[in-house]
């Protein structure tokens, strides 16, 4: 092998044959000079014999890293003549030798592999020269070891004295070798490096590494050594200063602190497993000084434990009328809600033990669903804790840290139960539908169990590690919108839907209950304010558009501080508020309320749309101009909406002849369909019926009847499928003055949630097909027409 710096070797005329026997090792590197103890057996211990048969002379090769066989191939050029200084054969068939280190000797041939390896070799002289650098070397590397033997307590110190009295410096390097915790492979690359210098640099590198180590290891041991000694003596003290209190009956603050911990958590009514948990912390903090950093873990674990509501209840308040009037005095209309409520006080009174339902409040911003949460509570007498859910986005929030994090506390859920003092609140889940899910988990994975009557009478937050019953808590959730929420968690719950208010309920809200909240939390009664209903409408119409009412209180908030300024210049007599006067203070005015149009026209149909702030009505304008048969779609359409207007016109073109129209009229026709405020978004199927309705119009040329709306997913045979919203649909037409509406035939069950009062002053067209709608909405049944495009009906 050509090892890199080597310098020229000679070999030695000594006393070792040509020719040796080899034992070829796995787990062993013999070093010139060194005397080490082997145990062979088999192959390894007919070597030996024969070796001894020889000379006691063998020659001594480490199998190269990963070989699989002792082949020439398989060992290392260089290896260690040995010399057998004893034997001694062993019971078990083992024979035990000790080898002493000749010289270097490199492999020339393999003779023979079997029955033992048998090779040709030469010896290799160690020149002995004695440069500065490898004396320098042999100095640094003496250092180094004594350092080491001094660090190392299984090393005995005149290993230290030994390298010291070793002149040569290629002698030294074996010696440091033998003796230092290296690696069979680090062993042999010292074997096979026959530069002195190159050998010296190489065992000092590993010879300061094993330093670093020892030196980190006696560090961590003083340390280890010093903190036991430490908590040794501590617990000592401690243990004679408990006898010497108890001997003079004095306690101190610690034995205090433990013993009212025990009566808290005598007292606290644990379930048997919380108790067992509890007690078992208690015996962890008795043993650990009060020092140590988990004993205030341990402390907070347990003040957690004691104070949750285990046991504790309100006593519910079953008064079915009572409960009646608070929910009347708290709020205006949602009738249906209230019944719910009253029917489950009306189930509590003959079943005290029955499960609280888990009610999902699903509506618009504004229209009162935190607050129809907290008269529930006040109906009920139980306390109100009110959850947000808005941007949570990791489960812990939910179920909590474990313990074994530095800070950890128990999740929301039973922050807010201990908050509340009582094990059956009435606990709100605000915005159900914000929660989101990232790398931390999901939240409302975590939600399944706590809305799950079936399993939340065991719910485990992961700080707490031990069940916890909220079958007694009152769970109300509230969203705005269902589609965010999971299926699995929608399951849960009973949804009851809030829709938007009209505006004679907003009337009534407003003079019921947000103008007296504000004219008291603007210093003014009923002899300084005065505001009339129609100026109330005025502000509901054109300064708000919602379909909740917390704009309309903030309209009205301004026009009360307006008028406190007012009093507080000196004005004398009532501020009186009329519909002229409302401009003057709050401006001009916000928005102008959709109108139906003032005559009829061909091409324009009116349609009703459902917003998140409740209904409203659209125009769809058609119009036919010439062209190659393009449908042009505008007015910031959604991808559903353009397939009504493709199906729209399909059907039209499948039934161009009963409908009058040419049926080549697409050959030189362009259809446009515009729906105006092209800036926002509109997306749905139910404009479909209203598409249809103006695209024949504007090809037959008939005008749409104004006084109607219409709403209703068409379908390529004509079929009017039912569609959603028809409350507030129905709500924005008769705030735009229409009074007759088409509604799919399937939709007649939603009529039933129309207000009687709006319900008793419109029309409805119930249909099941187009041709229905078109009957209806076109003022003369279409005719067959050869005019060209443009032209006015005659």
């Amino acid at each position: 092998m050509s090892v890199e710096g080597d310098r020229p070797e000679t070999t030695v005329k000594a006393p070792i044959p040509p020719e040796l026997p080899l034992l070829i090792s796995e787990s062993t590197v013999i070093y010139p000079y060194i005397v080490l103890p082997i145990a062979v057996a088999d192959v390894q211990a007919r070597v030996i014999e024969e070796g001894l048969a020889r000379n006691r002379i063998i020659g001594v090769f480490p199998l190269r890293e990963g070989a699989a066989s002792s082949t020439r191939d398989g060992l290392h050029d260089i290896g260690t003549a040995a010399l057998i200084a004893r034997m001694l054969k062993m019971p078990d068939g083992t024979i035990q030798v000790l080898l002493q280190g000749l010289a270097r000797i490199r492999l020339l041939s393999l003779l023979q592999e079997q029955p033992i390896p048998l090779a040709r070799i030469e010896v290799i002289e160690d020149l002995a020269e004695r440069t500065t650098e490898i004396e320098a070397l042999a100095r640094h590397l003496t250092s180094v070891f004594q350092r080491i033997v001094q660090l190392t307590p299984h090393l005995p110190q005149e290993l230290a004295i030994t390298a010291m009295n070793i002149p040569v410096p290629g002698q030294l390097a074996d010696f440091v070798a033998a003796n230092l915790t290296l690696s069979l492979a680090e062993k042999a690359e010292v074997l096979q490096t026959l530069n002195l210098t190159r050998r010296l640099q190489r065992l000092t590198e590993f010879a300061n590494r094993e330093l670093e180590i020892v030196e980190i290891g006696e560090k961590i041991q003083a340390q280890a050594k010093g903190e036991m000694d430490k908590l040794q003596r501590e617990f000592f003290l401690r243990k004679q200063l408990e006898a010497i209190q108890h001997e003079l009956g004095e306690t101190d603050d610690r034995t205090a602190e433990l013993n009212d911990l025990r009566a808290r958590v005598q007292e606290a009514g644990l379930p048997q497993e919380a108790a067992k948990e509890a007690e078992r912390e208690l015996e962890r903090l008795a043993k650990m000084p009060p020092a140590a950093p988990e004993y205030t873990v341990a402390r907070t674990y347990l003040d957690w434990l004691v104070n949750l509501p285990w046991q504790k209840s309100t006593q519910d308040v079953i008064d079915v009328p009572r409960a009646a009037a608070i929910l009347d005095e708290d709020h205006y209309d949602l009738e249906k809600i209230k019944d719910r409520i009253l029917e489950y006080l009306a189930v509590r009174q003959l079943k005290p033990d029955m499960k609280g339902p888990i009610v999902c409040f699903a509506g618009p911003p504004g229209v009162g669903k935190t607050s129809l949460g907290q008269s529930i509570a006040r109906a009920l007498g139980r306390t109100f804790v009110r959850m947000s859910l808005g941007g949570v986005r990791d489960e812990a929030e939910i179920r909590g840290h474990r313990r074994t994090y530095i800070g950890a506390l128990p999740g929301r859920i039973i922050q807010a139960i201990r908050r509340a003092g009582s094990n059956n609140p009435v606990f709100m889940l605000d915005e159900i539908d914000k929660v989101g899910a990232d790398f931390r988990g999901d939240p409302t994975a975590a939600l399944l169990e706590v809305l799950d009557p079936e399993q939340n009478h065991s719910f485990v937050d992961h700080y707490l590690d031990v069940p916890f019953d909220l079958s007694k808590v009152l769970f109300i959730a509230t969203a705005n919108f269902l589609d965010p929420i999971p299926p699995a968690l929608r399951d849960r719950m009973e949804i009851m839907e809030l829709a938007g208010y009209t505006e004679m309920e907003k009337l009534q809200i407003a003079r019921r209950y947000l103008l007296p909240r504000q004219m008291d939390a603007h210093g003014l009664d009923a002899a300084r304010l005065e505001i009339t209903d129609e100026a109330l409408l005025t502000v509901i119409r054109a300064y708000t558009r919602e379909a909740g009412i917390r704009n309309l209180e903030r309209e009205i908030g301004s026009i009360c501080r307006k008028a406190a300024r007012a009093v507080a210049q000196g004005l004398e007599g009532k501020v009186s508020v009329r519909p002229d006067d409302v401009a003057t203070y709050l401006g001009p005015v916000k928005f102008q309320p959709s109108i139906a149009e003032e005559g009829d026209e061909v091409g324009l149909a009116t349609g009703l749309a459902w917003t998140p702030v409740g209904g409203d009505i659209l125009f769809v304008e058609a119009t036919a101009v010439p062209g190659k048969g393009r449908l042009i779609l505008t007015g910031h359409l959604g991808e559903v909406m353009q397939e009504s207007a493709q199906a729209a016109l399909t059907y039209m073109r499948s039934r161009a002849q009963a409908l009058g129209i040419d049926p080549h009229f697409s050959e030189h026709q362009d259809l446009h369909v515009h729906v105006p405020s092209g800036a926002i978004p509109k997306d749905g199927p139910s404009a479909g019926v209203t598409m249809a309705t103006a695209l024949i119009s504007a090809v037959t040329r008939q005008p749409v009847r104004k006084e109607i709306g219409m709403t209703g997913e068409i379908t390529l045979r004509g079929k009017v499928l039912p569609v959603g919203g028809i409350k507030e649909k129905v709500l924005g037409a008769h705030r735009a003055g229409i009074r007759t509406i088409i509604l799919p035939r399937e939709n007649a069950r939603d009529l039933a949630e129309i207000p009687s009062l709006v319900r008793d002053d419109m029309q409805f067209i119930l249909v099941d097909h187009m041709d229905e709608v078109l009957h209806s909405a076109l003022r003369s049944k279409p005719q067959p027409t050869h005019m060209a495009v443009g032209a006015e009906p005659t």
